[in-house]
């Protein structure tokens, strides 16, 4: 959750500086980014029909397929770490 508040909290940054320069955004117009929601939340649909049709609970259903989709996996500095370590032996292997 935090680095959700960190990303929101850098992109108001960005968005106050903007407006101080007085340039527009490169970001897309909300129209866009309502139908971007709209196919993540339409994906979640089919899955979720699936569990009501086999009268599973839906929380069974938010829990491992929708949840995990939409929010996405929180990153881990400690992963961070080991990625790096692969990468640099990687390198160092092709030297």
């Amino acid at each position: 959750m935090k680095v959700y508040l960190l990303s929101l909290g850098a992109g108001l940054l960005v968005g106050i500086v903007y407006s101080l320069l007085n340039v527009r955004s490169p970001a897309p117009p909300v129209i866009a980014l309502v139908g971007l929601l709209g196919i993540l939340v339409g994906e979640q649909v089919v899955p979720l029909a699936k569990s009501l049709w086999t009268r599973e609970p839906a929380a069974v259903s938010w829990l491992h397929q929708i949840k995990p989709h939409v929010f996405g996996h929180l990153p881990k500095g400690s992963e961070r770490v080991e990625v790096a370590r692969a990468l640099k032996s990687s390198v160092e292997e092709r030297l």
